[in-house]
């Protein structure tokens, strides 16, 4: 009885955990259509999603969004690459250059948009540094970087956690390729970058789009960078669905579910591009 038992037990906590995202999904699906019976709205519509797919400061904030996750992530990706193939090719990662970049992937991302805003403010430690040098007379000279409407601030602080991420995903495929592939390609007359874009590239590809998914769906729907030191307009969709579920008046509340539902919704096409993707490498390269 135990033995047939076992395989369910094991599978129980996650079982357990996985209701209770499922069960919030739910919730959050029926309350996007209106439905939330303890604030007296028992009216399944649609008129949520349209107000919201209608409103241009969505237009605006999904904008903002898909910008800021895609510079934030091309830039992790093609420095963390690079820089991973550097420490790669020349045998470079001792324990102390492992350990250094390392450490940003431990910080939280609250913790990472602090320092950046101690950094980069223009009252903050480079501004600073800058006035001492003679660089600008004073500091209101330093570039906004922190609340601007670029979102420059809020790109640097995901490139900080996204490079280190990349450098290490790409560090662990890249000590798993047999050197001796690379050997024959140079022994056979292609030079070190026609070995590089021919061997070494199209192996760590699926690893380098993995992670450029991962960094772009993850700072696509996160919070706290955004909310600390982005811009009061535009704002990102998170931190908007943040201010309209917050809000004393209720019935801003589907509207928020609404675009928790279409962040979580883009979130489910990213994984379904990663995997037409996927197959493609694998039928392009073999």
């Amino acid at each position: 009885m135990y033995k047939k038992l076992k395989p369910y037990l094991m599978l129980l906590p996650v079982m357990v955990v996985m209701s209770v995202f499922i069960l919030g999904l739910i919730s959050a699906v029926l309350q996007s259509f209106g439905y939330i019976p303890v604030f007296g709205m028992s009216e399944i519509t649609l008129r949520h999603y349209i107000n919201i797919l209608e409103s241009r400061s969505f237009l605006r904030a999904l904008g903002f969004g898909i910008y800021i996750s895609f510079a934030s992530s091309g830039i992790s990706v093609f420095i963390g690459t690079y820089v991973a193939y550097l420490i790669y090719r020349n045998k470079k990662e001792t324990l102390w250059v492992r350990t250094l970049y390392k450490i940003p992937i431990a910080v939280p991302h609250a913790i990472a948009a602090l320092l950046v805003f101690i950094i980069l403010t223009q009252s903050g430690v480079l501004s600073r540094i800058f006035y001492n040098l003679g660089l600008i007379d004073n500091l209101m000279e330093f570039p906004e970087l922190i609340f601007d409407r670029g979102g420059i601030g809020i790109i640097i602080a995901y490139t900080w956690k996204g490079i280190p991420f990349i450098m290490m995903i790409t560090l662990g495929i890249l000590k798993k390729i047999d050197a001796r592939l690379v050997d024959t390609a140079l022994n056979l007359g292609a030079s070190k970058k026609e070995a590089w874009w021919q061997v070494e590239f199209p192996m760590i590809l699926p690893t380098v789009l993995t992670g450029f998914i991962l960094l772009f769906a993850f700072s696509f729907g996160a919070f706290e960078v955004p909310f600390l030191i982005g811009p009061s307009a535009p704002r990102a969709l998170p931190v908007v669905a943040y201010i309209q579920y917050t809000s004393i008046d209720l019935s801003l509340r589907p509207q928020a579910m609404v675009i928790n539902v279409i962040i979580s919704t883009i979130s489910l096409m990213l994984v379904y591009v990663y995997i037409l993707a996927f197959r493609s490498i694998k039928k392009y390269f073999g």
